[in-house]
């Protein structure tokens, strides 16, 4: 299955990298280019494994994708439920690792196309696509990182980030 991957130095600790990272709703809205909304379904209020979200990209593709690993602020890994009728499948996860004072994030995707014919082609231009998405998804990451206000406003909310 083909896989892309972005990856940045935040000027953050993990447990504030990772906690941006995870926003949904409103607040995700301020920092990530691809989605024109994100939200929690089945009456979730946090994330965490098994929970489900619902994304709509600025392109008015629709994807519902289920948390299947939540250790914060290590990692988190979700797979699509269901999506575009090109993924049979699609997944992608976060690492943050502590590195020179900051977090080194990664960004992932792994996925693969149908029908089978088309598969070889749709994906190489998946992968070109993809990582071209990935890799502007993650710069608008790195800059939100950045935004003493937007990190302010993080911490002021409560997601368990608390000033270091």
């Amino acid at each position: 299955m083909p896989q892309v991957r972005a990856e940045r130095f935040i000027r953050l600790d993990p447990a504030t990298a990772f906690a941006l990272s995870q926003t949904t709703g409103e607040f995700r809205l301020k920092w990530d280019p691809f989605i024109s909304s994100q939200g929690f379904l089945d009456g979730a209020r946090a994330a965490g494994k098994g929970v489900r979200t619902r994304t709509v990209s600025r392109l008015g593709l629709k994807m519902v994708s289920e948390y299947v690993s939540y250790v914060p602020p290590k990692n988190v890994g979700m797979t699509m439920v269901s999506g575009p009728w090109f993924f049979e499948n699609f997944g992608g996860g976060w690492r943050f690792t502590p590195d020179d004072g900051g977090t080194r994030a990664v960004w992932k995707y792994t996925f693969s196309c149908r029908p089978a014919f088309l598969k070889p082609v749709a994906e190489r231009m998946g992968s070109l696509l993809l990582g071209r998405e990935i890799e502007r998804r993650i710069e608008a990451f790195a800059r939100a990182c950045e935004d003493p206000a937007l990190v302010a406003e993080l911490k002021a909310q409560d997601t368990g980030v608390t000033e270091h």
